[in-house]
Order: C-alpha cells, then sequence, then structure tokens
C-alpha cells in the first residue's frame, strides 16, 4: 500500500482532518469511495468504507481537504457535485472573469456552455 494511502487510511479511521495538497484536474480514483462517501452500515453502530481494496472502519468525524495551485480548475461534474469547490484566488482580473461568467451564465447560458467547453478542450 502507498504511504500516502496509509494516511488516508488512518485518518479515515481516526476521524480526523487531512489535506492534500498541489492536486491536479485529475483526483486518484482511490479517493472515489471517500468522495462519494460510499459508507457501508456494519452491524447496528459500525461504518466501514471500501478504500484501495481493503475494507476499513470509518469515522463520520473524519474531513478531506483538496487544495490545488492551479488557478482555474476544472473537475469532472462527478467530483464537483461530491465536493464543495472554493476560489480563493482573488485577483481583480480573476472577479471580473467571475462577475462576468455570472452575468453571461445568467442571461446567455449556452453562450457560458460554449466557453466552459472550450476552455476544456484547450486545458
Amino acid at each position: 500500500m502507498n504511504k500516502w494511502l496509509e494516511k488516508v487510511v488512518f485518518a479515515v479511521q481516526s476521524g480526523s482532518q487531512m489535506l492534500i495538497e498541489a492536486i491536479g484536474e485529475e483526483i486518484d480514483a482511490v479517493l472515489e469511495p471517500v468522495l462519494s462517501r460510499a459508507v457501508i452500515k456494519k452491524g447496528r453502530q459500525g461504518l466501514c468504507l471500501k478504500l484501495g481494496g481493503d475494507v476499513i472502519d470509518y469515522n463520520p468525524k473524519f474531513q478531506l481537504y483538496l487544495q490545488s495551485k492551479l488557478p482555474n480548475p476544472h473537475y469532472r461534474p462527478e467530483i464537483a457535485a461530491q465536493c464543495t469547490i472554493i476560489n480563493f484566488i482573488v485577483t481583480p482580473i480573476g472577479l471580473e472573469e467571475q462577475i462576468l461568467a455570472r452575468v453571461v451564465n445568467v442571461e446567455k447560458p449556452e453562450l457560458e456552455q460554449q466557453k466552459q467547453d472550450l476552455v476544456r478542450k484547450q486545458n
């Protein structure tokens, strides 16, 4: 088992918080059960999770934070639906782009969708 996966397993079992830094636009598939909260009830009070081929105990206090250095990351729709994405980068140009995107999304959603598709193709 990878060393980082052992740390994830420990954090899930102990109910601690975990920060994974500098992730790219692709998130390792091993984290999928954690992101989707695919928790299985075991017995009356026990919870478990299948992670990396092993079934491990799951502590509901566990929290996972993913941090990216990408200026404007685009994740798969499943990932975006499973996570809360917060953009902490605040620049005048970035704010202008975000506000413009919201206005265009309200007034012409098809145009905003075309822009997002072009950005995905470019990346």
